[in-house]
């Protein structure tokens, strides 16, 4: 098993930085990220938690190597659930990897929380491991590059969602100023 992990702040309130959540694909960093579709959303009466189920579409570019030894396509699929507490500002987002699981599980942790009115933290941790027990070369072959094809797509992520949340801040700059 390998663990990718990285922390950073954003230059943006939790609010801006949750509601920039939704709208962070499509966008031109991440064209990898094809769809996107909500499955489920509900609002806990008591707690007032906010819990979204998506799935979404990826096209992955795959080594022919992996594609010749398990078959399958570019086609990806990801479940996401998030997890945002307005009492506490958390947002807590996990993922895993619906396509080609039986070979391989990448399951992924994202949380954001504020660290002042204006700044917000940034959380990622990833487990991946292959699941390959025969072929011990094989399998840390696979890993290796699953884990190198996580560490491109987290960079793709974070200059994709800074690019969301930018557009939105000069948005709502543009509506505030005056005429």
């Amino acid at each position: 098993m390998h663990i990718f992990s990285q922390s950073f702040k954003y230059d943006h309130s939790w609010s801006h930085v949750v509601i920039g959540m939704w709208h962070k694909y499509p966008n031109p960093h991440c064209t990898h990220v094809v769809n996107v579709d909500v499955l489920d959303r509900t609002i806990d009466p008591i707690t007032g938690i906010i819990r979204t189920e998506r799935v979404l579409g990826c096209k992955q570019k795959a080594p022919s190597w992996i594609v010749k030894l398990f078959g399958g396509s570019e086609d990806a699929f990801v479940r996401e659930i998030s997890f945002i507490d307005p009492a506490t500002q958390t947002a807590t987002i996990t993922s895993v990897n619906l396509s080609l699981s039986q070979f391989a599980t990448c399951y992924e942790r994202i949380q954001y929380r504020p660290m002042s009115s204006t700044q917000t933290a940034f959380t990622q941790t990833a487990e991946i491991q292959a699941r390959m027990a025969m072929w011990r070369s094989m399998t840390d072959k696979f890993e290796d590059w699953l884990v190198q094809r996580f560490e491109q797509n987290a960079i793709s992520g974070k200059a994709g969602f800074s690019d969301v949340l930018r557009t939105m801040w000069e948005a709502k700059e543009k509506q505030t100023a005056p005429s």
